[in-house]
């Protein structure tokens, strides 16, 4: 499908020099998302998808007529399909298996659930694995769930768990496209993803076992009774296998994303529908995140452009500063885009341009401590707010659904990530980024 445009997708490579006002449709849109729901929750429910496709055909235009340039949208748009098909198949194949679980959790039970959710981010995505573990989660815990739960369900599951491979989140597996080995951020992020998993489930710990020693002793003796799980809908790890399977296809191009979709055909029409209602499965969150994602791929272009011409003018000059640079704006805008901007800079400044693989192999080579820096700034101070990875919303969303408590927009910065999330993210980023790095 794609190889009829391969003379355009070749001219890509050469990077064209937006004018910085075309960056204001990427701020809008990010500004939108941020703010739309809270603002005008009906409104932007019934015109979220008009916004997103309205800034960003302005962009598709610009780069075509003015910039005489399509091929650079069409390698964007290439990189979309590439993005949406993994994000939906994940989502669609993890809907149609559904965790029962009988008996309640004590605070070791809880934490051991939280790292096997961590590690199993990386193989089915945080959306995936947020998808899949939630329901239980709040089961497992109902006689005493409060907002921390979900609270730390999001830190982990939903985000810092991902950063150990491409299939992780969002932003890795963008950089996996741009020509990023696919083991490279295992081998080079276990041990911050590490420091930063366990420092969090110890901090849970401290507020499970708090929470566990006030509740009713009736329900104490429920938490220490024998737990009973069952799984249905097994047959859908054969269609996660496929996925996973497909990540590592690059040629002929688009058979990858073929199969992807293939998996979560499969999957959907031989899921039982008594496993999809038990998981409340439609297909609005993926249809949202689709229909914005096709805005932030195109307005982020100008701003991705724009910042490999002119990197050396914003003073990043260390890992550290492009940690807290990346974290910083991933915590209020997406991740995604947010990682590929400071990869952009990063290039930038040493004349290699994104858009080139080769260029992107050498910085990989050459500067990876500043690749590990931007790396994990996008994934793990996207927990920092609500609108910081797709799944945080969703989470949020069911566990709203399911009459549980959940903090507000505010009282989720104000009261869990800033107090609890910065002191932790500051250790890493001492540990390995500063002049006194251990690792």
């Amino acid at each position: 499908m794609f190889a009829a445009f391969s003379p355009l997708l070749a001219a890509a490579a050469v990077t064209p020099d937006p004018h910085p006002a075309m960056m204001l449709p990427f701020v809008l849109l990010l500004a939108a998302i941020a703010t739309g729901p809270f603002i005008n929750k009906h409104w932007w429910e019934h015109h979220y998808h008009h916004v997103a496709l309205g800034l960003g055909t302005i962009t598709a235009l610009y780069y075509t007529l003015a910039l005489n340039s399509p091929g650079r949208m069409l390698h964007v748009g290439h990189e979309y399909i590439s993005f949406i098909a993994l994000i939906g198949s994940l989502f669609v194949v993890s809907g149609g298996i559904h965790i029962r679980v009988k008996g309640e959790a004590t605070p070791g039970v809880n934490c051991v659930f939280l790292l096997i959710g961590a590690v199993l981010a990386n193989f089915i995505g945080t959306t995936g694995a947020s998808m899949l573990l939630i329901r239980p989660w709040i089961r497992m815990n109902k006689y005493r769930i409060t907002a921390f739960h979900i609270v730390f369900f999001i830190f982990i599951v939903s985000n810092v768990g991902g950063c150990l491979t491409p299939i992780g989140d969002p932003p890795l597996f963008l950089g996996y496209l741009r020509g990023v080995p696919f083991w490279w951020t295992l081998e080079k992020c276990w041990p911050a993803w590490g420091v930063a998993v366990f420092g969090l489930i110890a901090i849970f710990y401290v507020f499970d076992s708090r929470n566990f020693l006030r509740a009713p002793k009736p329900v104490r003796d429920k938490e220490t009774a024998q737990e009973t799980w069952k799984v249905d809908g097994l047959h859908n790890l054969a269609f996660l296998g496929l996925i996973l399977g497909a990540v590592f296809l690059r040629n002929p191009p688009g058979l990858s994303e073929a199969l992807m979709v293939a998996a979560a055909v499969g999957s959907y029409f031989t899921t039982p529908k008594p496993v999809h209602e038990a998981n409340d499965f439609t297909f609005a969150p993926v249809k949202e995140v689709s229909w914005l994602f096709v805005g932030i791929f195109a307005t982020m272009v100008p701003a991705l452009d724009y910042l490999e011409l002119h990197a050396g003018a914003l003073g990043l000059n260390s890992a550290m500063k492009f940690y807290w640079g990346t974290g910083a704006l991933s915590g209020v805008l997406d991740n995604a885009p947010t990682y590929l901007t400071f990869l952009a800079a990063a290039m930038g400044q040493q004349h290699l341009s994104l858009s080139n693989t080769a260029d992107l192999a050498t910085f990989v080579a050459q500067h990876g401590q500043e690749l590990v820096a931007i790396s994990l700034g996008a994934v793990f101070f996207g927990a920092m707010t609500y609108i910081g990875n797709g799944p945080n919303f969703m989470v949020k969303s069911i566990a709203d659904a399911a009459k549980v408590k959940t903090p507000s927009f505010g009282e989720y910065f104000f009261r869990y990530a800033l107090p609890i999330l910065v002191p932790l993210f500051a250790l890493v980023g001492l540990l390995f980024f500063s002049p006194w790095r251990v690792f």
